[in-house]
């Protein structure tokens, strides 16, 4: 063998030990990391869902207990019949048969209604004279607690806003075209929207162009959505796609706003019906709430007759309180169809709706 084919050899002999001595050391480090214990699963944190931030240009409801005190104020402010009647009844140095004569007269004229107004002279009279009371000024309390039993306090005022098997509420806004049904519904929505429930609007008045575009608005108002349809589409329609919306959307309270054309129309009473009768394939209605105007007197008992035979009222919104309007029709009403009155507005703002108390609409007649 030559020298040179010598040296050749020894050389590839070294590479080879050389590539074998990487190849076993790579294999002893991989096998060691691979026997090292493996590090130990930590739980994931739960996620959190950060609220989004309110949309800029969005109003902040007032919430309802704020509401009731200002109203109060507004009541006993205004030039209600009945307010007056009563200011005049405790302003007199006397209560004499004559001073009782006109005070009756008065809750009469007032839309008290004949039997509600002897049911609470007898008794205020009567009650007086037990005590030997003839100074108006003392006659004050006994008349106030006279008439929040009149007002009746123990009837429930509550809205049903539970939903059923993960279904939102239902509610229903009836009543004619006038009354302030519309804007009721989208005032209820800012009630509802300061209570921190999720609200859910349906324009199911589609024979009044402008009725869905006004509840459009109030709902852009606060971030709530408004179902809508075509003008002239079939109101059971889009009622259902309301609930139907409310449901794939999980909000709490499902609001339908309802047509309101004249009472007299016997069309009219039976889509209401309808739409009641169709909502309810898809979650019940838990509240039908008829508005009254309260300055109509009389002419809001025909209309709640009516209505009440067609869809089974739950409550009543008396609106326009202040002003001309007969604080009587509450009590009237309330016995005439045995429902309570639930909601009361007083003027035009935004947030003059609340819950009606019996107490505190007693104290602003009065001037308390």
């Amino acid at each position: 063998m030559q020298y040179d084919q010598l040296i050749w050899i020894i050389l590839a002999a070294v590479v080879a030990c050389i590539v074998a001595a990487s190849v076993i050391i790579t294999v002893s480090n991989r096998r060691g990391v691979d026997r090292q214990p493996p590090v130990e699963q930590l739980p994931s944190e739960p996620s959190v869902e950060v609220p989004a931030e309110p949309e800029v240009g969005l109003e902040v409801p007032e919430a309802a207990g704020s509401r009731l005190t200002w109203l109060r104020r507004r009541l006993s402010g205004s030039n209600n019949a009945l307010a007056r009647g009563l200011a005049d009844l405790l302003s007199r140095d006397r209560l004499d048969e004559e001073t009782w004569d006109d005070f009756e007269a008065t809750l009469i004229s007032s839309d008290l209604g004949v039997a509600p107004t002897t049911e609470l002279i007898t008794n205020l009279r009567r009650e007086l004279a037990i005590d030997g009371i003839t100074e108006p000024a003392r006659a004050a309390d006994v008349l106030r607690r006279e008439l929040v039993k009149l007002v009746d306090p123990s009837m429930d005022r509550s809205l049903n806003l539970t939903g059923t098997d993960g279904k939102p509420a239902v509610v229903m806004v009836v009543g004619v075209n006038g009354t302030g049904k519309t804007t009721t519904v989208g005032k209820l929505a800012r009630v509802l929207v300061a209570e921190h429930k999720s609200v859910l609007l349906g324009a199911a008045d589609t024979f009044r162009a402008a009725a869905a575009e006004q509840l459009s608005t109030w709902g852009e108002r606060v971030g709530v959505e408004t179902v809508r349809g075509v003008e002239g589409a079939d109101p059971a329609s889009v009622a259902f796609q309301s609930v139907e919306r409310g449901i794939a959307a999980q909000v709490d309270v499902v609001l339908i706003d309802t047509a309101g054309r004249l009472h007299t129309k016997t069309g009219l009473m039976d889509e209401l019906g309808k739409v009641k009768r169709v909502t309810e394939k898809l979650a019940p209605v838990g509240e039908v709430l008829l508005v009254l105007d309260a300055t109509t007197g009389q002419n809001g008992l025909v209309q709640a007759r009516i209505f009440a035979e067609v869809v089974k009222v739950t409550g009543i919104v008396l609106t326009k309180l202040d002003g001309s309007a007969k604080g009587g029709i509450v009590v009237q009403v309330q016995r005439e169809l045995g429902v309570p009155v639930k909601l009361i507005g007083l003027g035009e703002g935004v947030d003059d709706l609340a819950p009606f108390d019996p107490e505190q609409f007693v104290n602003g007649l009065m001037g308390n």
